[in-house]
């Protein structure tokens, strides 16, 4: 990889749940978890020993931050260490296999299930000369509950320094903190345990993780309506789109459009005449006023920008793709375009550059009013701050229909997801599905056999729960 690629790396605070997407991109690119936990612990050893204790005490958690404890009392044997961890539940998996190599070190491990097994050893929380909190991290939510709030309690109450693993645990005083490869927390000092840089400016299958999964209890609509206005001069764009925003999730998929095509998953809103006109626009804009998200310009022609503009003022999210992509450019509230390369040119000016760092300053410089993804061998997302590149596609992808089957994917994902996120996740699934696709059929892929593959991409497993 160039090295100047190195500035579209994200600077700053990184959240719990893009850590989490950070993380699973490098296991996809070699760097496994208990890789990572080990530079972790590593670095965490290393900063106790700066406190010159005699004397270290180490509170571990069940999940992999607790993991990252066990290492640092690993590098910590040749002074005097206890480990407190809980015992009240499975350990993660990468937790538990530190823990095993802790049995054949020489440390003191203490189980805990309960408070009053961590008040028979408040002894330790005295007598310590430094502290480890690897007690939550951030996979953890919510105060701390026992026995690990009454790990707080006694730890807080003690003279020695404390240092949080990735960042305190809730309630817990923190001397020093130290975040492993970007701050969750303002104030941390930084450890880099080894992510390669691809794994945050590379979408990978990491991403997926900030997908909100249905509830147990959703219901119809909960997981976004989107509504598709296309169609005239080209019949099976729109739908296209439309299974491609139900693959993706959408509970409710509407096609405004002059064109039948009897697809019994998709709702038909029946536009009059043989193109879209602004006659239609009463009708569209109620549709729109319900809708979650809208996908518009998918086989609309050239003759309907009129329309394409009025629903841009209306719509509270949108995706503007192919003939929607049109001077003067519509604005939504919040916009995703998704252009190829002509269509770039044709909105902006510009033509895109070759190289790859050059073509992301060009994205970049280019999203001013809205999120664009540009489609290409690499795909290239920027919302004028940020950029990321989406490595995944096949060449039998270069076939009639993918790009609105990318838009209407795009469109589902911004019903649940902030624009920048919907159009990075929906690159990659796009990509990865035709992938699959491609290996199956090969050069006879259609843009169906992409819609097919793509709850295998997006839904296989992972995600959050809204």
């Amino acid at each position: 990889m160039e090295p100047e690629m190195r500035e579209f790396l994200d600077r700053g605070i990184i959240s719990a749940d893009r850590m989490q997407a950070v993380e699973g991109n490098a296991i996809t690119l070699g760097v496994g978890s208990l890789e990572m936990m080990e530079s972790a612990g590593r670095e965490l050893a290393a900063m106790a020993l700066e406190f010159a204790p005699f004397h270290a005490l180490v509170l571990c958690g069940r999940g992999r931050n607790g993991g990252d404890g066990m290492v640092a009392a690993r590098y910590l044997q040749h002074i005097a260490t206890d480990v407190i961890h809980a015992s009240d539940g499975p350990l993660a998996p990468e937790t538990e296999v530190q823990l095993r190599a802790l049995m054949g070190s020489v440390v003191t491990l203490h189980p805990v299930k309960c408070a009053s097994d961590v008040d028979a050893l408040a002894p330790l929380f005295t007598g310590a000369d430094v502290i480890i909190d690897a007690l939550l991290g951030t996979g953890g939510s919510g105060p701390a509950r026992e026995p690990l709030s009454r790990c707080v309690a006694l730890a807080n109450a003690s003279p020695a320094p404390i240092i949080a693993a990735d960042l305190p645990t809730p309630g817990m005083r923190a001397t020093r903190i130290l975040s492993f490869h970007r701050a969750k927390v303002e104030g941390a000092e930084v450890a880099d345990i080894g992510i390669p840089l691809a794994a945050e400016i590379f979408m990978g299958p990491g991403d997926i993780i900030l997908v909100p999964r249905r509830g147990a209890k959703a219901r119809k609509g909960e997981n976004g309506e989107v509504l598709v206005i296309g169609g005239g001069p080209y019949q099976g764009a729109p739908y296209l789109a439309g299974l491609g925003a139900l693959r993706a999730g959408a509970d409710i998929v509407r096609i405004a459009s002059p064109v039948f095509e009897p697809v019994p998953d998709l709702i038909y809103e029946r536009l009059e005449g043989d193109r879209i006109t602004t006659d239609h626009l009463e009708r569209i804009l109620k549709l729109v006023e319900r809708a979650d998200a809208v996908v518009v310009g998918n086989g609309l022609g050239t003759e309907s920008h009129g329309v394409v503009l009025a629903v841009a003022e209306a719509a509270k999210k949108a995706v503007f793709d192919a003939d929607a992509l049109r001077v003067p450019v519509p604005v939504a509230r919040e916009t995703i375009y998704t252009p190829h390369a002509g269509e770039f040119r044709r909105i902006t000016g510009t033509t895109p550059p070759e190289g790859m760092a050059a073509r992301g300053r060009a994205v970049r410089e280019a999203a001013k009013d809205g999120v664009i993804l540009l489609k290409g061998p690499v795909d290239v997302v920027s919302d004028g701050t940020r950029v990321r590149f989406n490595p995944t596609g096949s060449p039998a992808m270069a076939v009639a229909g993918t790009g609105d089957v990318l838009a209407g994917v795009t469109g589902a994902l911004l019903c649940r997801l902030p624009a920048f996120e919907a159009a990075c996740i929906a690159a990659y699934v796009n990509g990865s599905a035709g992938m699959i696709a491609a290996q199956e059929r090969g050069d006879g892929m259609t843009a169906g056999d992409l819609v097919e593959k793509i709850p295998s991409v997006l839904f296989a497993g992972g995600g959050r729960h809204a």
